[in-house]
């Protein structure tokens, strides 16, 4: 066994490896997590228009705080979920992030077939990791835990191969004045622009948090316009989802999950405020997905209240009423190799995709 000093050494080296690679735009290994980051992403040739009746299994990415990256794991059934890795990170905060850490990760797909993924850039724990001499990037007493500004933006057709981005909101958009701090962006495609739309909290003088969205360019590397305030609602931790004619909207006030609903995707939304969720503790993180070739849609949100977290799950078919169907693990839904999982998103994969992703990193799915 080497000295632990040397290993220490090699360990240094081999992050600064990477990260000189990386920045080159060479297709390197994010700590052979079996995922690759590139400079450009050529579409798959002969791949058709995203086609929604091929739908056949369910993607699910989530983080832990315990090393602040995040995770994925498949389902082909939508109740139970085998993490990719074997419970181990894909996506490594400290290799993708401004702060070394990243949170919240949200992923969908786009109408050109490919994946969008979005996730907060920040390290709770940053000076314990010893990235930063401070709790804080910034004074806590000015601007309020995390004090985190950029957003970390990934694009793949096949999850293997990624662009990354690391998009600082405030240096690209200084009009926004002094951002205390952005987090948990999530992204939706805009029928009427014909563009993905990203949309995320923003916080000012530590106490004001609300929904801002803006339009991404194709390679989904940075914003192309300002963010504005999304009309009519307050809150965080938003989530939009288009059903019919309408678009349902997900969020968090007080520590409680809570609906609105709106015709347009990023004005005019309007709710009751009542607690949708049925926990007694605090909550955070609203996602919705669909069970495939039905109408019912899963309401999966963060019952962080928990000691330890878990993630809880209620079931609706008209977003009037809806189902407590349980927690991970306690109830109809299950994982088979991880627990805890934290500030999670579903999307779907094709039966082609779903075989393709398990081959790749070696898993039997249950």
């Amino acid at each position: 066994m080497k000295h632990p000093f040397c290993r220490s050494i090699l360990a240094l080296v081999g992050l600064y490896l990477v990260t000189f690679l990386q920045a080159q735009g060479a297709q390197t290994p994010i700590d052979s997590t079996g995922i690759k980051i590139v400079s450009k992403l050529d579409k798959p040739k002969g791949k058709a228009k995203f086609n929604e009746k091929d739908l056949a299994g369910y993607l699910l990415v989530y983080f832990k705080d315990q090393n602040q990256s995040a995770y994925m794991a498949i389902s082909s059934d939508g109740y139970t979920f085998t993490d990719i890795n074997d419970g181990k990170p894909i996506f490594i905060g400290s290799l993708l992030a401004e702060q070394k850490g990243v949170r919240d990760p949200h992923i969908t797909r786009g109408p050109d077939g490919a994946f969008y993924l979005a996730m907060t850039d920040l390290h709770i724990f940053g000076k314990r990791a010893g990235f930063r001499d401070t709790d804080w990037e910034r004074p806590l007493e000015k601007y309020g835990w995390g004090n985190n500004r950029a957003l970390v933006l990934m694009k793949s057709y096949d999850l293997i191969h990624w662009t990354h981005a690391d998009f600082r909101v405030d240096t690209a958009y200084p009009e926004l004045g002094d951002i205390d701090c952005s987090w948990a962006p999530q992204t939706i495609y805009d029928p009427l622009k014909k563009k993905m739309m990203v949309y995320f909290t923003i916080r000012y003088n530590n106490k004001d948090a609300h929904i801002y969205y803006g339009y991404t360019n194709d390679d989904f590397t940075k914003l192309e316009t300002k963010p504005e305030r999304i009309t009519n609602i307050g809150g965080i931790d938003a989530d939009i989802t288009k059903v019919g004619d309408k678009y349902q909207m997900f969020y968090v006030g007080g520590a409680k999950i809570k609906h609105a609903v709106s015709d347009k995707i990023n004005q005019n939304f309007s709710g009751d405020t009542t607690r949708i969720d049925p926990e007694k503790v605090n909550t955070e993180a609203p996602n919705v997905f669909q069970r495939l070739g039905t109408d019912t849609y899963v309401l999966m949100y963060d019952i962080y209240g928990l000691r330890p977290s878990n993630m809880g799950f209620s079931e609706t078919k008209d977003f009037v009423t809806f189902k407590d169907i349980g927690h991970f693990n306690e109830g109809i839904m299950k994982t088979t190799n991880f627990k805890s999982p934290k500030h999670g998103a579903v999307t779907y994969l094709t039966k082609k995709e779903l075989k393709a992703i398990a081959d790749h990193w070696k898993i039997e799915l249950k």
